[in-house]
């Protein structure tokens, strides 16, 4: 019982922060707005028993990227500034977007979710989890690991040649 409104307490957390995060007209404040999800996403981890994962969202997504993003806002911008109120017909059709991602999303998971738990039949290892995120082989992850950090330095420079026009 006490775990089911621990979790409800920390989905109610990660849903209001993450409307607040995307609907804040001060861009520092939503990057604070992220961190609190990103930390309750965290406690997610440890409520389910997966304290290695609870140990990299709290280091890497919660310390490390929202350094970086806390950065490039400050290089980029200043820490008052407010964002421009987008029109309805951009609102629209991403609003539209957002609602066929989520059906996708939807499907892929309400599909899949029973081959995941019979592949799945015990508690991963270490050795698993590093293979799995490190290797080559097929639904192993090292390619879109490479891509996102090639995509994180092009963030980094991106935000220091903004910065240096200033």
């Amino acid at each position: 019982m006490a775990e089911q409104i621990i979790f409800y307490v920390l989905a109610i957390v990660i849903v209001v922060f993450s409307i607040l995060s995307v609907t804040s007209g001060r861009i520092l404040r939503a990057a604070t707005y992220l961190l609190f999800v990103l930390l309750a996403t965290a406690g997610l981890y440890l409520l389910m028993g997966y304290q290695f994962l609870f140990g990299v969202q709290i280091s890497v997504y919660a310390g490390g990227i929202m350094v970086l993003y806390i950065f490039s806002i400050l290089l980029t911008s200043h820490a008052g500034d407010t964002a421009k109120r987008v029109s309805w017909k951009r609102l629209l059709p991403a609003g539209f977007a957002a609602v066929v991602g989520f059906a996708v999303c939807g499907h892929i998971i309400f599909h899949n979710v029973y081959k995941i738990s019979e592949t799945m039949a015990a508690d991963p290892t270490m050795k698993e989890i590093g293979t799995a995120m490190m290797g080559t082989n097929k639904y192993q992850y090292l390619l879109p690991f490479e891509a996102i950090s090639i995509l994180l330095l092009a963030c980094i420079i991106g935000g220091i040649m903004i910065a240096r026009k200033r």
